[in-house]
């Protein structure tokens, strides 16, 4: 155990400590939910990450995503390994630098027993859904994070009995509603919660 982990497990009860260190989770996507919810479930002491995302850095991500400017034009998966692995050491990423699409999608997470989805577009999303909805995955969405102010608050929803969803619901990404950083880390925020209080019990 390093000194990441020694720190952090004081804040857990000894159980939950070790369903949180034995449990795998799988990030469908690496932008601005990806990226920030899988820095908070490290941060947590989640070590088991499965990470897959085509794309790479650009400067029109940085205002959002967990990237830094000399990072731009490389691989989102590979530099998020190792901001991941700056925070702690000893955890063990899989990544997969590859568009997902309903052919290869159940390719991947196999593993995985809690699955966020991270994508951009309602398609993406629905894809998602229809992949891991039957399965016993314990799943949460991101919808509707876009936008300046708060008039429409982020919340959590329980949808059915493995499925949840954080955001507003309403809010795309638009001329109006920018993704802009705080709204988007506070979906992220809230997702990686939904992971911590599922897996802690």
């Amino acid at each position: 155990m390093n000194a990441f982990e020694a720190a952090v497990r004081l804040y857990y009860a000894p159980e939950q400590w070790q369903r949180i260190q034995q449990t795998r989770i799988g990030i469908a996507g690496a932008g601005g939910l990806g990226s920030n919810i899988a820095v908070a479930l490290v941060r947590s002491g989640f070590k088991y990450l499965e990470i897959v995302d085509f794309d790479v850095v650009e400067a029109k991500n940085l205002n959002r995503q967990f990237y830094f400017l000399d990072e731009v034009g490389r691989s989102k998966v590979e530099v998020l390994a190792e901001r991941l692995r700056s925070i702690n050491p000893d955890v063990e990423i899989v990544t997969h630098q590859t568009r997902l699409t309903p052919t290869n999608i159940g390719c991947h997470f196999e593993s995985a027993e809690c699955l966020c989805e991270a994508f951009d577009g309602p398609q993406a999303k629905q894809m998602f859904l229809e992949a891991f909805l039957g399965s016993r995955k314990f799943l949460v969405m991101g919808s509707g994070m876009a936008g300046i102010g708060n008039q429409t608050p982020i919340s959590i929803r329980k949808l059915k009995g493995n499925l949840y969803m954080v955001g507003d619901g309403v809010t795309p990404v638009g001329p109006e509603n920018p993704p802009c950083a705080p709204r988007v880390s506070a979906c992220a925020g809230l997702m990686a919660s939904v992971i911590l209080e599922h897996v802690c019990g």
